[in-house]
């Protein structure tokens, strides 16, 4: 028996839903064992975000599609139909598999980090700076400072890494790791100020080059125009030049970086192989006395001058040991070599300086008396670039004639076997660490304008070519740079600038430790050698050098951080990338919402926690603005929204709903939840709804609901189930509310009700009419939903796409959010608190003048009283209790009337509301079990009367109310029918302003005790 290929298709096939289904099972021709069938083996592209010829994500079949019999049936006719083979499918697999788009260009861990890592960490201080560092620090501490500086970035590096092994990392180097790690708050501030970094370095870099060319040219009596405009002339050009071979692509770049690599490499051996050369006596009078032992031991000890210490000496150096981040820069053209490439060049450096440090100690003397030429010969030495590089300005020879280690630049120029070679390792180490920082600003830059954090910076984020290189911030970069050159005083900035890049590696280490912390499952970094707490200590380590280095540009790098954070937190871009501060959120829930668990409840700390009959929350506008005005903030608010039907057929609904849900009640900025449940009637999926929503102490303890306006003509089983539900809601011990507007609370036109041709037509097709209608609503849902909000993925959408999904949602709310509640009210709230309930009555009218809202509203309180003869009583005794609540009121009323019998036309209205649910004659109770009859009329006669009563003086006290919050009358449970207590309700509340009947559980929510 021959087996069919799991993945085999027909592309010939007109049916283009089944046709993606195969094809997105036929991955790479992979076979499924056993018979032809829809599923389909592990694939990286399904984990992926590719585009797939369709312009659609590649993807694994849904699980509808695996589950829906249509599916399954469908699959099968065309497998049958067309007996296609497995080699038929592979080939058509290999065809839909291809690349859209050219490959780009990937470098490996030697040209891609280690080469860039190398020449940006040996910069020019190799050659300036470091002898100084070791005549004044001494062999010992001058190997301390190098090793600490090492520590640092090795300690960034580990953390560096565990983030590039957490997943693919694309390009945008550390702002990619830090956004994608800490959210786009973090990431957006340190993307912009790196950016800005690296553009201006290049700048300096190129001004320290041509500065070294000036000396030469002063030095051969060659100089153009002066010192000055030479420095930019030369400047410009050789930005030009560095331009050129920026934008010839990456290619051309490493074959630079390795050329300027080898004239490195040579002029460091250079230095090292002339101190095994024996000083001539003009080297030994300028301090060059080759290897001595005396010399080394007493060179061991620090001798700090010029008011230096250890940690000042540090922060000059610290400089000399970054660089650390040139290839991750340009992370989105590497294979995968950061970790190894990022680390061995650490190792390399860290060898080299001590090597260095040790040599220049063991053959030059701190102190030697010299030409006086010779001593200032290095005063004019690209005295610029060594400023900006270790950050102060120095004290040089001056006028002294002590030359050598200390008090000399030229230093290594004097040690090495051929002085020129050094000359050009200097210039190679500039024109490397520039042409690094020119191509690493456009980038970062480029991915910073890509993910749309910020307005009006789309337009650089465009890319060209295979490699998707940033011309356009290319350009940016490059007027930066030529700014910065022409301007020429760089040296007051020059401590911001390596703040900037510490503030990025200080972050780099707290993104791992943020993402431990968090314990999200996500966090799985496959590098071996990673910590959480040196990650912290890294962290703590970097700011310490940022104040080290300068105290007052370490503020300003931290105050224009927060500035940034603080405006894209305030922005809130449309971006979801699982940053470890969505897992904090999480996981800080799942522990508080445990830790409440163990709280008692008090009185003191009730807070009504409630659960809204709203259906779907843009059908009920006004229901979901009030409970939010009352819940914002302070207590817990669900919208519930019982489906009515098949829960095997409306469960897909529930979940598209939900999402929907969500994002109205955001966009509405309603602080509450959304919990849908399928059910075959109202009840049940409101005992549902009653028992099951919630989590641990954070569940409703009152339900509010709309009064069911059209009782009188609607079913007696959709009455019984609104009356049913206030019973199973005092039955769970729950506060209830049933709020009623004059206006009703269910907008008519949403959702549209079908035209009467439609209904007609649907009525002569039948079943099978309704199943396709079925169908085309959920296709509709889906629709819509896929209209507001797209597939999650790390890649932002255009920015016509988000204005115009910002647009629908908008329409959505404004459609269905027109609202009673949706403007502050102004007026009067009267309380009728006719029963003690334990103070809910009293309670949320109270809660609601607390929010601005209903901030200019003010409380009138009316309750019952007993006798004439005891209205002071009473009243003092309402006013002692209302002070003692701590209820704040305008006014209070006792009323002393209220048993009195009602008018005569009140009697003949009630009656009349009341004459189909009558028992009339001829008909039995078990008939109709629901009607009201004579003896029923009877029993509660009195409770009747006080109903009525209620509404004439509801008529006469509050007819000018803004809202009127009444305890709500109790049902009998088993007595009272149905149609009679929704009598009472509604003649309390119609035609009357906004009022909720409310009723607590008569358990204390009040107390006047501390």
């Amino acid at each position: 028996m021959r087996r069919h290929s799991a993945d085999t298709c027909s592309p010939s096939s007109g049916d283009r839903r089944t046709r993606r289904i195969s094809s997105t099972c036929q991955e790479d021709g992979r076979k499924t064992f056993g018979h032809n069938t829809l599923e389909s083996l592990p694939h990286a592209d399904h984990y992926r975000n590719i585009i797939g010829p369709d312009g659609k994500l590649k993807q694994r079949p849904t699980l509808i599609e695996l589950h829906e019999q249509r599916f399954q049936v469908r699959w099968n006719k065309i497998c049958r139909r067309d007996n296609i083979s497995g080699e038929t499918g592979k080939l058509f697999s290999a065809e839909e598999s291809k690349p859209l788009s050219r490959s780009s260009t990937k470098f490996g861990w030697i040209k891609g980090v280690l080469v860039r890592c190398v020449l940006n960490i040996f910069g020019v201080m190799l050659f300036l700076r470091l002898s100084w560092v070791v005549g004044q620090a001494g062999i010992g501490l001058a190997s301390v400072i190098v090793l600490l500086a090492s520590t640092v970035t090795t300690l960034t590096a580990l953390s560096m890494s565990a983030i590039c092994t957490n997943g693919e990392v694309r390009g945008g180097g550390a702002y990619y790791m830090i956004s994608r790690s800490l959210g786009p708050e973090f990431g957006g501030a340190i993307g912009i100020i790196f950016s800005i970094a690296n553009a201006v370095a290049a700048a300096m870099y190129i001004v320290g080059f041509a500065e070294t060319v000036v000396v030469i040219l002063k030095n051969n009596n060659c100089l153009m125009v002066d010192m000055v405009n030479d420095v930019r002339i030369i400047g410009v050009i050789t930005a030009f030049l560095i331009l050129t071979i920026a934008l010839a692509g990456l290619s051309w770049e490493a074959r630079a970086q390795l050329i300027l690599l080898v004239i490195l490499m040579i002029a460091i051996l250079d230095c090292m192989i002339g101190t095994f050369i024996p000083p001539s006596e003009e080297d030994k009078e300028k301090g060059f006395v080759g290897y001595n032992v005396q010399t080394f031991v007493d060179n061991f000890t620090p001798d700090f001058r010029d008011g230096h210490s250890f940690f000042s000496v540090f922060g000059i150096f610290f400089p000399a040991a970054t660089g650390i981040l040139a290839g991750a820069n340009i992370s989105g053209d590497l294979k995968a070599p950061i970790p190894k490439g990022t680390l061995l060049a650490i190792l390399i450096t860290t060898i080299v300086y001590l090597m260095l440090c040790w040599m220049v100690g063991a053959t030059n003397v701190r102190d030697a008396l010299g030409p006086l030429a010779n001593a200032s010969s290095g005063l004019d030495f690209n005295e610029s670039l060594t400023t900006f590089l270790m950050t102060t300005t120095l004290n040089i020879c001056g006028l002294h004639t002590l030359v050598s280690v200390l008090n000399c630049l030229p230093v290594m120029q004097l040690i090495s076997m051929f002085g020129p070679i050094t000359i050009a390792g200097i210039v190679s180490a500039t024109l490397s660490s520039a042409l690094a920082s020119l191509v690493s600003a456009p980038r970062v830059f480029q991915a910073v304008c890509k993910d749309q954090i910020f307005p009006y910076i789309h337009f650089f984020g465009k890319g060209y070519g295979k490699n998707d290189d940033p011309r356009r911030s290319y350009g940016l970069a490059f007027v930066i740079g030529i700014a910065c050159i022409c301007i020429g005083e760089l040296n007051a900035i020059a401590p911001l600038i390596s703040n900037f890049f510490l503030m990025s590696y200080a972050l780099i280490n707290y993104s791992c430790v943020d993402a431990s912390l968090a314990k999200s499952p996500g966090w799985r970094p496959a590098f071996k050698f990673y910590s959480m707490w040196l990650s912290l200590l890294g962290a703590l380590l970097c700011v310490a050098v940022m104040f080290i280095i300068n105290w007052s540009t370490a503020l300003i790098t931290i105050v224009l951080v927060a500035i940034l954070y603080f405006y894209v937190h305030y922005r809130k871009p449309d971006i979801n990338w699982g940053s470890s501060g969505q897992a904090h959120a999480y996981r800080n829930a799942l522990q508080h919402t445990q830790k409440l668990m163990q709280v008692l409840e008090h009185v003191k700390n009730f807070r009504p926690q409630v659960l809204a009959l709203t259906s779907f929350p843009s059908e009920r506008p006004a229901l979901v603005d009030f409970c939010t005005s009352m819940t914002k903030n302070i207590s817990l608010m669900v919208c519930g929204h019982v489906i009515i039907g098949d829960p095997s057929q409306k469960l897909k609904d529930a979940q598209l709903l939900t999402k929907l849900a969500h994002m109205y009640l955001t966009r509405k900025r309603s602080k509450s939840f959304y919990t849908a449940i399928c059910a075959p009637s109202l009840r049940l999926g409101v005992q549902s709804l009653l028992q099951s929503v919630g989590v641990g102490k954070l569940r409703p303890n009152t339900l509010i609901m709309g009064f069911k306006s059209d009782w009188l003509t609607s079913d007696v089983k959709e009455v019984e189930d609104f009356c049913n539900i206030i019973h199973d809601a005092f039955d769970l011990k729950h506060s209830v509310g049933v709020l009623r507007l004059a206006e009703g609370l269910q907008l008519k036109t949403v959702p549209q009700q079908p035209s009467q041709k439609q209904q007609k037509q649907r009525h002569r097709k039948g079943k099978t009419s309704t199943t396709r209608h079925q169908q085309q609503h959920q296709l509709q849902l889906l629709q819509l939903l896929q209209q507001l909000q797209p597939p999650v993925t790390t890649e932002p959408c255009s920015s016509s796409q988000l204005r115009a999904d910002r647009n629908l949602i908008k329409k959505v709310t404004e459609t269905a959010g027109l609202s009673r509640f949706s403007h502050k009210q102004k007026g009067f709230i009267d309380v009728w608190w006719l029963f003690d309930d334990g103070g809910m009555t009293l309670l949320m009218p109270h809660l609601m003048t607390t929010k601005k809202l209903w901030s200019h509203c003010k409380l009138r309180i009316y309750m019952a009283g007993t006798k004439k003869e005891a209205l002071d009583h009473d009243q003092r005794h309402l006013a002692s209790l209302l002070h003692k609540f701590r209820i704040k009121y305008s006014s209070m009323h006792v009323v002393m009337d209220i048993g009195k019998r009602p008018s005569a036309g009140k009697m003949e209205m009630f009656m009349d509301m009341l004459n189909d649910w009558r028992l009339k004659e001829g008909e039995t109770t078990e008939e109709f079990p629901w009607k009201i009859t004579d003896s029923e009329l009877s029993t509660f006669r009195n409770k009747t009367y006080r109903q009525l009563r209620l509404r004439e003086l509801l008529e006469e006290h509050s007819h000018d109310a803004t809202f009127i919050a009444m305890t709500l009358p109790m049902p009998k449970k088993g007595l009272c029918s149905t149609g009679l207590y929704m009598a009472w309700l509604d003649v309390l509340s119609r035609s009357m302003p906004p009022m909720l009947l409310i009723r607590g559980n008569q358990e204390n929510v009040l107390t006047f005790y501390s």
